[in-house]
């Protein structure tokens, strides 16, 4: 039975994502895959070409520099992946990532939301690129895989956009084929209608509150359960 420490560790485990620089949390996405990347590969050669400003560690390239260190490209290669691993948001900030050799049957829409600076993908030849090919410059085939070269800005393209940014807001890249609208400042809140600063101190006193009240909650529930016989 879980008595109070371990009901608190629990909370804390559920919130220690939140508070983790994004290096420590995307070192995780290097373990999806043993091994190292095959010779030549395409993470490989651009790791090399950054010289000095880049190392690699498994399956990953790290920029070098001050921490939190940004993860610059990610190796999945030949990994016998069936469907997008959960982790893989947290590369998130790649410019290179390799899919290929993977008997992947779909990339589900959203599975590279947020990846804003990807500008090399290579997938399983059977599948079209994320966003499908207006969404990148340069689309080839390369033996069993599929290169995705120069991702594409939706805001920039001359193709009408899905549906149109509300007023008091810009349309912002938010990954191949993706898009979000940004509310202009002072706008902010539902469609960008209320005007002034954003209640930070207010929106984090309800949020600190919130998670107090919680640990609360289960600490003493779990006290609770801990003494009955």
């Amino acid at each position: 039975m879980l008595g109070a420490g371990g009901a608190v560790r629990g909370v804390a485990l559920l919130l220690l994502p939140l508070l983790l620089p994004r290096a420590a949390r995307g070192a995780a996405v290097c373990g999806l895959c043993p091994g190292l990347p095959q010779n030549g590969s395409m993470v490989s050669r651009f790791c090399e070409s950054q010289g000095s400003r880049a190392e690699s560690d498994g399956r990953c390239c790290w920029e070098r520099g001050p921490s939190p260190a940004r993860l610059l490209g990610l190796d999945l290669s030949n990994c016998s992946l069936h469907t997008v691993p959960p982790g893989l948001a947290e590369a998130s900030a790649a410019v290179v990532l390799d899919l290929s050799e993977n008997p992947l049957t779909a990339l589900p829409d959203g599975s590279f939301l947020g990846f804003i600076h990807l500008q090399n993908l290579a997938v399983p030849l059977p599948l079209e690129c994320p966003g499908g090919s207006d969404a990148w410059q340069n689309v080839t085939v390369d033996g069993s895989s599929r290169l995705c070269q120069g991702q594409r800005n939706p805001c920039n393209s001359s193709v009408e956009l899905a549906w149109p940014c509300p007023e008091n807001s810009v349309c912002a890249p938010d990954g191949p084929g993706l898009f979000q609208c940004l509310c202009e400042s002072p706008f902010h809140g539902y469609k960008c209608l209320r005007e002034g600063t954003f209640p930070m101190l207010l929106f984090g006193g309800i949020l600190g509150t919130a998670t107090v009240s919680l640990s609360l909650l289960l600490w003493g529930t779990q006290r609770r359960k801990a003494k009955t016989p």
